[in-house]
């Protein structure tokens, strides 16, 4: 719709302009004449001028454009017109004759198509945009009366095919003239019309799905044809929508029917069809502009060429070759697509039309490969239950095998795509990595596909990993790495390493890594396969017991030789001790020892660990190898705990490993974890003995602490006290204070007590505020403990309110003195604050 206001309305927008103008214009002056005045009296006071000219207030802004109203009462008028005339013609019709109806209808849609013309040339083209959007309606409703006053015999679909072409020829030729050129509805409503033509025709000559979807397709084509041909944009923007639409319905429609279609003939066309689509998207790709759309239009045009073959193939071929059969097309397309004969941004689509196939051929394989990799975890439930009839029935432990996985060719021939059409700079690393990924899911799927004996299945996966391990452990150099060619002089690559230190910096510490490894998503990617495949293997061999032995003695070597490779180390060497470890326990089982006495056997790799861990120095195994180590001795205690004296022997030898561990320098931490060990140790074999007395429980946490205790003061003589010496003496005084408050006999008070004033001697003696303060008040505390039943026994003699009278005077005797108390008890705190 035109922005051009109507006159009337322009003339008083105009107006008020002017009016502002004039009213801004008079303030202006009378400012001039005020300071022309004071700059020719320079001695006189300035003044403004006594009745200065205010401007007026601002017009308000409307809310909505003058066009904007004017375009949608224009828009309600035809719409309201319509319905009239709708009505009329469906509703009213019967009070007429056969010569008034088409007196009326004629002439109310002559009188409408003629109207835009006359209202053209007066410049009144938002009205005759409406009058036009009327008539042409009522050119519809014209057809309707048609059909239903002179061929109310003929059959609806096939007079609404030919309708909707002969509107939309009219429509067409309705925007030719040079009067009605300037009209922007027609020719966009003649395409709308002739979307439909050609698919009621085949509906109503009964073409059957394949004519309906060939209809929707050459539709799709004539849209396609308009939209990259035409300049004008509404057409365009129309013609793209309507190829987009009848495009999908069609493809769709052809795609159900190669997939359903039952006989050679019924594949035919549904491939013909597919086909068809192709071209058409092809066609469109090849002349359109922009090369995202090229490549998007050439990826869509590519995939249903492999449909069309691909359905071709699916029925000449078993059904567990579909997949196959439709990645061997795509294959083909990449071939097409390296040919130089294609302009670059059809090649570029047609080589992603290929990926796609192939990583949709990829994805199918997922379900098999995980039904190999998960499906021996349900092992664990029948270990040692006999071997399985071959590797199929191993790796799916009751789990149903998937049909049709037909997956060792399609995975073998993705990777050889892969490594041989792949050859840029950027793009080669990763897909050599990927096509080595797809490569051991061949391996690691093979056995179970082709139904292969369970030995075999073990030996084929052991030379898979095998095979694995040494890919991830070669030493691959590192690419150049592009420089500054004014830091770097003539040559613009090096190979990747440590960076020389500055003349006056200090040297960075050296790692135990080769100069020229680096850790690449291939070897890490190596890295976790290798892992996974020990994992399958392992679960695999828990069928039978000679089978368990050997695989987990084999995994234990093998990830033993790839710890010789500092890249691996920090991974294998931790592996190589889990499975260590789970061949101590499967060696106990097939001993028939106890979980217990397995324990002890289980203890040798965490002391292998920790002398492992002592020569690696600062390597980057070494914390993953004490941490294997850690969980080796947690799994020892664990079996362990069900025995309290070989779980007291298993924690004693937890201790000792601890404290060997201690005595480097960087983890004299550990010395707290193996003295706790050594008291648990204690504990748990007092515990196994009876032992009931809380004293032989906490003096082997006493001593050790104090003797620590005294060694750091001695080192640090300004440790606290409290530090030093209160945990210790805490551990035993308070538990024995506990016990002697509940027990009958004098014996425990007596020790209790002598031993507290020991501890205040010693604190008074060496001015130390904890065994001061602690010893004195488990000194108080006996004390109390032992005349409470002389105190009960005096309480009761005495009268009753002699010990409210007590408390009466000992609470105004502390009210008399109460600032004497306070600087008592503040002198008491500074004594002890000035103690250690």
């Amino acid at each position: 719709m035109t922005p051009i206001p109507p006159p009337a309305e322009e003339l008083r927008l105009l107006d008020a302009e002017l009016w502002q103008l004039d009213a801004r214009r008079a303030q202006l002056l009378s400012r001039r004449a005020w300071l022309v005045a004071i700059l020719r009296q320079p001695q006189a006071q300035p003044r403004r001028p006594q009745t200065p000219v205010t401007a007026p207030a601002p017009a308000p802004r409307p809310e909505t454009s003058a066009s904007g109203v004017q375009n949608l009462l224009l828009l309600l008028g035809g719409v309201l017109l319509t319905i009239a005339a709708m009505v009329f013609t469906l509703v009213s019709w019967g009070h007429l004759g056969i010569a008034g109806r088409a007196l009326v209808l004629g002439a109310v849609t002559l009188a409408a198509l003629a109207g835009p013309a006359v209202l053209s040339r007066r410049g009144l083209r938002s009205t005759a945009e409406s009058v036009a959007g009327l008539g042409l309606a009522l050119t519809v409703l014209d057809a309707y009366a048609l059909h239903e006053a002179a061929l109310a015999g003929t059959e609806g679909t096939g007079y609404a095919a030919a309708a909707s072409a002969v509107l939309a020829g009219v429509w067409a030729a309705y925007g030719l003239p040079s009067v009605t050129a300037a009209l922007r509805l027609p020719f966009p409503a003649a395409l709308t019309a002739a979307q439909l033509p050609l698919l009621l025709w085949a509906i109503a000559a009964d073409a059957g799905p394949y004519g309906i979807a060939a209809a929707l397709l050459v539709t799709a084509g004539v849209d396609a044809a308009v939209a990259l041909r035409t300049s004008i944009r509404s057409v365009r923007v129309v013609a793209a929508v309507g190829a987009y639409g009848t495009g999908t319905l069609g493809v769709s429609a052809a795609g159900w029917l190669s997939w359903t279609a039952t006989g050679p003939s019924a594949v035919a066309r549904a491939a013909a069809l597919l086909l068809l689509a192709a071209a058409i998207t092809l066609g469109a790709a090849w002349w359109s502009e922009g090369e995202k759309r090229t490549v998007g239009l050439t990826v869509t045009s590519g995939l249903l060429v492999v449909a069309a073959f691909g359905g071709v193939l699916r029925f000449a071929l078993p059904d567990a070759w579909t997949v196959p059969a439709h990645l061997a097309c795509g294959i083909a397309l990449l071939a097409v697509a390296r040919s130089g004969r294609l302009p670059d941004a059809v090649r570029h689509g047609l080589s992603w039309a290929s990926g796609s196939v192939q990583a949709l051929a990829v994805l199918w394989t997922l379900p098999v490969l995980a039904v190999t990799l998960l499906g021996p975890v349900g092992r664990v439930a029948h270990a040692w239950t006999g071997a399985p009839s071959d590797a199929r029935a191993a790796a799916t432990a009751g789990v149903p095998w998937p049909p049709h996985a037909a997956t060792v060719p399609v995975l073998v021939a993705v990777a050889g795509v892969l490594v041989l059409a792949v050859r840029g700079v950027e793009w080669r690393p990763r897909a050599l990595t990927v096509a080595s990924g797809l490569l051991w899911a061949t391996a690691a799927t093979l056995p179970a596909v082709l139904a292969l004996p369970y030995v075999v299945g073990l030996a084929v996966l052991g030379v898979t990993l095998a095979a694995t391990l040494a890919a991830a452990g070669a030493v691959v150099r590192a690419a150049p790495v592009r420089q500054d060619p004014a830091a770097s002089g003539p040559s613009s690559t090096a190979p990747e390493g440590p960076p020389p230190p500055a003349p006056d910096s200090p040297a960075p510490p050296v790692a135990p890594v080769p100069p020229g490894v680096r850790f690449t998503p291939a070897r890490i990617t190596a890295t976790v396969l290798a892992l996974v495949a020990s994992l399958d293997l392992a679960f695999l061999s828990l069928a039978t017991q000679t089978a368990t032995l050997v695989v987990l003695a084999a995994l234990t070597a093998l990830f033993t030789a790839a710890s010789t490779r500092p890249q691996l180390a920090p991974v294998t060497a931790p592996t190589a001790l889990a499975y260590a470890a789970a061949l101590a326990c499967a060696t106990g089982a097939a001993a028939h020892w106890a979980p217990a006495h397995t324990a002890l056997l289980v203890l040798a790799v965490p002391t292998v660990a920790a002398l492992l861990a002592a020569r690696l120095g600062g390597s980057r195994a070494r914390v993953p190898v004490e941490v294997a180590g850690a969980a080796a001795g947690l799994l020892a205690v664990a079996l362990a705990r069900t025995e309290p004296p070989l779980l007291a022997l298993v924690l004693a030898l937890c201790a000792v490993i601890t404290a060997g561990t201690a005595v480097r320098p960087d983890r004299r931490a550990l010395g707290y974890a193996a003295t706790a060990l050594f008291v648990l140790a204690t504990w748990v074999r007092l515990a196994s003995w009876d032992v009931g007395t809380p004293e032989a429980y906490t003096l082997p946490v006493t001593v050790p602490a104090l003797l620590v205790g005294a060694l750091r003061r001695h080192r640090d003589p300004r440790t606290s006290s409290w530090t030093a010496y209160g945990p210790g003496l805490a551990a035993t005084l308070l538990p024995s204070l506990v016990a002697a408050w509940g027990d009958a006999p004098w014996t425990r008070p007596l020790l209790l007590g002598t031993a507290a004033t020991l501890v205040t001697l010693l604190g008074a003696r060496h001015r130390l505020g904890a065994p001061l303060m602690l010893g004195g008040s488990v000194l108080a505390l006996v004390a109390l403990h032992e005349l409470a039943p002389y105190l009960v026994q005096m309480t009761g003699l005495l009268p009753r309110w002699v010990p409210p009278a007590l408390a009466g005077l000992l609470l105004l005797a502390l009210g008399a003195t109460y600032e004497q108390r306070i600087r008592d008890v503040r002198r008491v705190r500074e004594v002890l604050g000035r103690m250690s």
